[in-house]
């Protein structure tokens, strides 16, 4: 069934980043508060300041992995109705949610250009989809009956 749907536009896929991102923004901050509560709002080390930059980003895979490994889709991807799938079909892994976090933070550090190049792809692939074996496909519009 999922061979069928096209993949969503770039406009789409921004504005699931967008909805997922102030949600994870507002968990990184409730989960701060240990961390400004243990430091006192005073500067630690570069052991701690690492150590809680390691923390916010396993906070981030989590947050990711868990909706990614559990249906397919974020809060965001489902309101723009997006969802992510392999390209074999199998089921999400938390290894194929590793993969594609990692190599979505290396289209992220580029300038965000493997974002991008889903404007250029004839598939609509960005470059994490192209080495995790996952990509998103849109989902239809569901038709409910009011009455």
């Amino acid at each position: 069934m999922t061979a069928e749907l096209p993949p969503p536009g770039f406009l789409r896929r921004l504005g699931a980043m967008l909805y997922d991102g102030l949600l994870l923004l507002a968990i990184l901050f409730m989960l701060s508060y240990p961390y400004v509560w243990l430091t006192g709002g005073k500067n630690p080390g570069m052991i701690v300041k690492t150590a809680y930059q390691i923390y916010l980003l396993a906070i981030c895979f989590f947050f990711y992995a868990g909706f990614w490994t559990h249906g397919g889709q974020t809060l965001g991807m489902r309101t723009w109705r997006i969802k992510l799938v392999r390209n074999d079909g199998a089921p999400m892994t938390w290894i194929d949610a590793f993969k594609r976090f990692v190599f979505a933070l290396l289209s992220l550090l580029c300038l965000g250009l493997g974002f991008f190049w889903v404007l250029y792809d004839r598939n609509k692939l960005a470059w994490h989809d192209r080495l995790s074996g996952t990509r998103l496909i849109r989902l239809p519009t569901s038709k409910t009956n009011s009455g």
